[in-house]
């Protein structure tokens, strides 16, 4: 797509908006007020505003390749202060997806050069459950697995944040972990506990 269509769209796309809603333009100016942190990955076919069916400010959206969560990444560690401390969310959701690329990476042991440290997480979620995963004989459904235990490793560490254990205390913030399907289109809830199970 080139750039030029994009902004065709773009005024093609504020006109649609504001025929079918003149106020949508001046809402959507207003001051954010989301409920909700959402870590999630990168892949371009996972649009969760869309499958959460979540309107303009009702999301705070944090993204990266393959939904991890690293204390020492100071860009996901300025997502949740901000989301905590400053936009006052209720809840932080990470959601990882099945079919991603990064954990299928992982799974075949390629190597992705410069990306290696930033894997090194998910490599590790993958050694913790060796033996689980090596027991599963669908390539497909050892991803799928592997995406779940991620996902609760990402929310562990997310509950290690000492903003999160504050907010937790102070204003009951949840940790949710989900998992998208682009297979039907639907979100599995994890059911992670508030101590990282």
């Amino acid at each position: 797509m080139n750039s030029d269509r994009i902004f065709e769209k773009n005024a093609h796309w504020i006109k649609r908006k504001l025929s079918a809603d003149p106020g949508y333009l001046e809402r959507l100016s207003r001051q954010q007020r989301p409920d909700i942190l959402y870590i999630g990955c990168s892949d371009s076919r996972v649009m969760p505003e869309a499958f959460m069916g979540a309107g303009p400010g009702e999301v705070f959206v944090h993204r990266n390749v393959g939904n991890l969560v690293s204390p020492a990444d100071s860009n996901t560690r300025s997502a949740v202060i901000y989301g905590v401390d400053h936009l006052n969310v209720g809840h932080i959701v990470v959601c990882g997806h099945y079919d991603c690329g990064a954990v299928k990476a992982v799974m075949q042991s390629d190597e992705l050069g410069p990306l290696e440290p930033w894997l090194q997480n998910l490599r590790s979620v993958r050694q913790d459950h060796e033996t689980e995963l090596e027991s599963i004989p669908d390539f497909t459904d050892r991803c799928d697995r592997l995406v779940e235990f991620s996902v609760h490793s990402q929310c562990a560490n997310i509950l290690a944040f000492s903003e999160v254990q504050k907010a937790m205390e102070e204003t009951g913030l949840q940790v949710h972990g989900w998992v998208f399907d682009p297979r039907n289109g639907l979100i599995k809830d994890l059911a992670i506990s508030t101590d990282g199970g």
